[in-house]
């Protein structure tokens, strides 16, 4: 699903991404650790299109990502990615429906369409009750969730998640690594998580280390899921 070859980032004269490599299967949950700095967000923005490389190769479903014009990466993003932060950024004056259906209405699905698949989500998650409220007025746990569905609304083959249980208290984050097991068993996604938790780490099928901009050291914890996927 994902390849990335020889990416490097600088900052002006700092070296940030040193030769990073990496592949990550379909349907792989890997999470990407290590020290502040050492340069994981940079690189799961690179890998997720936000950012890019000063050089190297990023392939997500075949497609070389760098090498699409603005507004083909953005339909490309729109279809195939999604994104969870540590930081839900919902749109406040919006009910949590209405986030959710956004990233549907941009890529000019039908509304009966994009509602089904939202219900279907909530559901899913657990927020069918919360619909009509607005993130305010959502606990941060259920903000992340719509958050999620917001994410998944247009099915996409990959989520790039950035501390996404930083903001959450230890009830709401064993939630969370249930509900990402959940979705990659039902939705079939891939999933690239930075993380600090130590927890959260171990739900991952591997766990990428990251030092000084390198990727220094895996630990492979689920050998049968990748096998499997690799069958595939």
């Amino acid at each position: 699903m994902i390849i990335a070859e020889n990416i490097n980032k600088y900052y002006g004269t700092l070296h940030v991404l040193k030769d990073v490599s990496l592949t990550i299967k379909k349907s792989e949950i890997v999470s990407i650790v290590g020290a502040s700095g050492a340069g994981k967000t940079t690189l799961l923005q690179i890998l997720g299109s936000l950012q890019q490389p000063n050089s190297g190769t990023v392939w997500v479903d075949g497609v070389n990502i760098h090498k699409l014009k603005e507004t083909a990466l953005a339909k490309f993003r729109n279809r195939k990615i999604g994104f969870v932060f540590q930081f839900h950024h919902l749109l406040p004056e919006f009910t949590a429906f209405e986030n959710i259906c956004i990233p549907g209405y941009i890529a000019g699905k039908t509304k009966k369409e994009i509602e089904k698949r939202a219900y279907e989500l909530c559901e899913f998650m657990n927020i069918s009750h919360r619909l009509h409220h607005k993130p305010q007025e959502l606990s941060g746990g259920e903000n992340q969730r719509v958050a999620i569905a917001r994410a998944l609304i247009n099915n996409p083959d990959v989520i790039f998640a950035d501390e996404p249980s930083g903001n959450l208290d230890s009830a709401n984050t064993h939630e969370l690594f249930s509900l990402f097991l959940s979705l990659r068993e039902h939705f079939k996604q891939t999933f690239v998580i930075v993380t600090h938790n130590s927890d959260l780490a171990n739900i991952s099928d591997r766990i990428l280390h990251m030092s000084d901009g390198r990727i220094d050291n895996e630990i492979i914890l689920n050998k049968q899921a990748i096998a499997s996927e690799t069958e595939h």
